[in-house]
């Protein structure tokens, strides 16, 4: 396995880990009052946005060459830190 391939790999189940998070959020909120399932949609909807860009970074990763260049890196560590603390942001405040 390349090196490419093994950092898309941990990547992805970063990825997949913080989509899984999402679907809890929003199962949660449904047992919520109507103003704050509204308060705490709007953050998992910033969430699901966060994915999405991480998705497509991955995707341009996969596309890449074997010789990945360090800015693509750099732009999907970037975008995965963002979504990670995003999700942990989250999880504290359900845990309120």
């Amino acid at each position: 396995m390349s090196l490419k391939d093994a950092y898309k790999k941990k990547a992805e189940a970063e990825l997949e880990l913080a989509q899984a998070r999402v679907a809890e959020f929003k199962a949660k909120i449904k047992s919520f009052t109507a103003g704050t399932q509204v308060t705490y949609a709007e953050q998992v909807d910033h969430l699901e946005k966060a994915v999405d860009e991480t998705r497509h970074k991955l995707k341009e990763l996969g596309e890449a060459g074997e010789e990945v260049g360090e800015k693509l890196k750099e732009s999907v560590e970037s975008t995965l830190h963002s979504l990670n603390a995003s999700v942990h942001r989250i999880t504290d405040k359900f845990k309120n």
